[in-house]
């Protein structure tokens, strides 16, 4: 193969590109055997190369272009038949190759081996297609490679362009590859193909030739089909060399097709997703709901098109239709949806679909676009009772479940990833479990922490260099960046994944903008954000024991915030609501208690501690005098249980039902323990003794809890109620102290 790394490999100027057959063309093609059986090829091309010399010439030139002088001999009969085969398509079709159109050459190519040489029933050799493609960039420009399906696209850059200068071009990116983490093998297997097709693209094997104006042109012909990512990957290692713009996210949303719309209402909704200030997810969101709500108004308010037609009669019958509505209703695509088609949407999706109408009425009235007709505010505001259904729902991961999968990340080894059938070094991937599993942050604000977000503070109280570990969160959801305290596991974990991260090119942080050293960035672009939920929580799963779904649903990267947040409020000397509120770096402590769940273990501690039954019941030990029950005393009237009070007995058989039981007001039935008949039924060895619990009043039980203002208070309400024996406290008080 010759090497022309600079320049066209063919000039096709020079040729005739009439775009019709001449009589003396069509009588000499007609005469070409379709099956080309045997060396009739060679043959047939002599006798061509006379009568039509327009078409076999630039061929030959070709052929000539792509082939390496040491080898033609050995590959005379594939190029011989490759133009024959062009040739033969020329009569089918009745034109020169000049005129055929990118379908016909992906016809006679065929989309694979297989269905070219079904297409061909003569004596077909494996170098013969590869020949054809080349003849069809070289001579007509054909660069419909996703027409042509499995194909080496590297053997034909290599054909036009030359060995050394597409081993040199891609030798450069593979080089800037591996210093990103691109393991050699699978990179250059992988890109070869995709670098080719650029170069192909482009018409040139200079990297410098490949600037941001010739990746827009590769981009925009959307041909890479499954390589768009390798694409991106090449497209940075241009940008890292110089040669191209670094890589842009798009600012707007990305345009789409909607159908069952009104075309004024999906004008509006454009203008209003252009000039809105919210970010991009939230646009994507709320204008996919408006796509809804287009469809909606086209079926039930026709002549409603823009948001000037919407009255309070509007806005309540499309509160009315998200009450009822069901998934899938008013959507374009229901793929993913298919198996929930039916069902009532959730509460949380009806107070999305009254919230995006809600900001899209309020920007249209304060940017002055509409006359202001009502207030969204008040005209499309949830129900009661779908607001009573939504409340703080934390899905807490049940304690010894996380108990294993939390011994699964602190114990992740190499043969975990591999049954994963995972490529990222265990370094990275065991550096994202544990701050995952300890930090307690957002799956995005994991992934967009920066290099040396690790710092080592020394303790006040401790003599060690490094006993606090600090972990550095950009901004995030709600609020600014900020350093909370993480466990050593977490820092020593990511201070092993920088050890042997390789070197990245800056990235853009997805929120801020800012092109930062992200620290999970692998091969020149950063970890996605769904990683955790899709790799790591199945690995730590597998390797627990246990399933990634439990009663509350999915385990996802959120639930393990609520699990932390819920333990350490729960712990034995718990963190406070505030101080739980700063951790979690939530803006308001109200967010905080949708994470902070109190277990039922802690709830029934408090509930014990804080004695509730014990104030309302007063446990009494009564002397049971078996004596007198068995003699038939106690049938005669002879007291035979005794109540201690403390200061005496009260031998009164319905003590529980005395209104002066807990202020007692010693009546005959009274019986002080320093009297000789306290002493004798102590003595007695006949006496059981039992513990009774009395149920208190709200009084006696201020009573008992030593408030002497209560006590006096009590006193005084009973001071003429009749003990037992018939006589108040009052006249029981004036027979023992007649001179008070």
């Amino acid at each position: 193969m010759i090497d022309r790394p600079e320049q066209a490999p063919l000039d096709t100027a020079a040729f005739d590109r009439t775009p019709k057959l001449s009589a003396r063309e069509r009588k000499a093609l007609a005469s070409l055997d379709r099956t080309g059986r045997g060396n009739l090829a060679s043959q047939k091309l002599t006798e061509l190369h006379s009568k039509a010399g327009r078409l076999f010439a630039p061929l030959q030139a070709a052929a000539d272009a792509i082939s390496d002088p040491a080898d033609v001999a050995r590959h005379q009969n594939a190029r011989d038949k490759a133009i024959l085969l062009v040739l033969i398509q020329c009569a089918e079709l009745g034109l020169p190759y000049w005129g055929w159109s990118d379908d016909d050459w992906a016809r006679l190519i065929g989309k694979d081996q297989n269905a070219f040489v079904k297409n061909w029933t003569g004596n077909v050799y494996n170098s013969v297609r590869p020949n054809i493609a080349a003849y069809a960039y070289l001579l007509c420009g054909f660069s419909a490679f996703e027409k042509i399906g499995l194909f080496d696209r590297r053997a034909l850059a290599e054909r036009v362009f030359g060995r050394e200068a597409v081993g040199s071009a891609l030798g450069r990116i593979l080089e800037v590859l591996m210093k990103w983490g691109y393991r050699s093998p699978i990179a250059e297997q992988r890109l070869g193909n995709v670098v080719a097709q650029m170069l192909l693209s482009n018409r040139s094997a200079r990297l410098e030739d490949l600037d941001s104006a010739a990746l827009q042109r590769i981009y925009d012909a959307r041909n890479m089909g499954w390589r768009r990512n390798l694409f991106y990957s090449v497209h940075r290692v241009l940008a890292e060399l110089g040669i191209a713009d670094p890589i842009r996210r798009p600012g707007g949303c990305a345009p789409m097709v909607v159908e069952g719309a009104s075309v004024e209402w999906m004008e509006w909704v454009k203008r209003w997703s252009d000039t809105s200030t919210l970010s991009l997810s939230t646009r994507r969101s709320h204008r996919s709901i408006l796509f809804k709500i287009g469809r909606w108004l086209a079926v039930t308010h026709p002549a409603v098109t823009g948001p000037e037609d919407w009255t309070r009669e509007i806005c309540a019958s499309w509160v009315g239709r998200v009450l009822r509505m069901e998934t899938g209703e008013f959507t374009q695509r229901k793929v993913g949806v298919a198996a929930q088609i039916g069902r009532r949407i959730a509460p949380a999706t009806m107070v999305q679909y009254l919230e995006a109408p809600r900001t899209f009425l309020r920007d249209c009235q304060e940017w002055g676009w509409c006359a202001r007709r009502l207030n969204p505010a008040t005209a499309l505001r949830m129900p009661r009772n779908v607001s009573g259904m939504l409340g703080p729902k934390p899905r807490v991961i049940a304690d010894d479940w996380w108990a294993k999968i939390l011994w699964a990340g602190l114990n992740l080894e190499t043969k975990d990833l591999v049954e994963g059938n995972h490529s990222y070094p265990l370094e990275l991937t065991r550096a994202i479990a544990l701050i995952w599993l300890f930090a307690g942050q957002r799956s995005d604000e994991i992934m967009r922490l920066r290099v040396g977000c690790i710092r080592w503070q020394k303790a006040a109280d401790s003599g060690s260099e490094s006993s606090i570990c600090l972990l550095d969160i950009p901004v995030h959801k709600t609020g600014a960046a900020f350093t909370k305290p993480v466990d050593p596991l977490v820092g020593r974990a990511v201070e092993a994944w920088e050890a042997v991260r390789p070197i990245q090119p800056l990235l853009f942080d997805r929120k801020t903008g800012e092109a930062v050293n992200l620290l999970f960035a692998i091969r020149g672009q950063p970890v996605s954000k769904t990683y955790i939920n899709r790799a790591i929580i199945p690995i730590l799963c597998r390797k627990a024991g246990v399933s990634p779904t439990d009663v509350r649903g999915r385990i996802t990267s959120h639930r393990a915030r609520a699990t932390i947040a819920s333990q350490l409020y729960n712990a034995k000397e718990p963190m406070t609501l505030f101080e739980l509120q700063a951790w979690l770096g939530h803006k308001s402590p109200t967010t905080t208690q949708y994470y902070a769940q109190i277990t039922p273990n802690a709830l029934t501690r408090a509930y014990s501690d804080a004695g509730y039954f014990a104030r309302n019941v007063r446990t009494i030990e009564v002397l049971i005098d078996r004596e007198a029950v068995l003699s038939g005393a106690a049938a005669a009237g002879e007291p035979w249980q005794h109540y201690d009070l403390g200061h005496g007995y009260c031998s009164y058989t319905f003590f529980e039902q005395c209104p002066h039981r807990m202020a007692c007001a010693r009546c005959d039935f009274y019986i002080p323990k320093q009297s000789s008949k306290a002493h004798i039924l102590e003595a007695k060895a006949a006496v059981d003794r039992r513990l009774v619990q009395i149920p208190l009043t709200d009084g006696e039980r201020a009573a008992i809890e030593l408030d002497q203002r209560a006590l006096d208070k009590l006193l005084e309400r009973l001071l003429d109620t009749p003990t037992p024996a018939g006589s108040t406290p009052r006249e029981i008080k004036a027979a023992t102290y007649p001179d008070e």
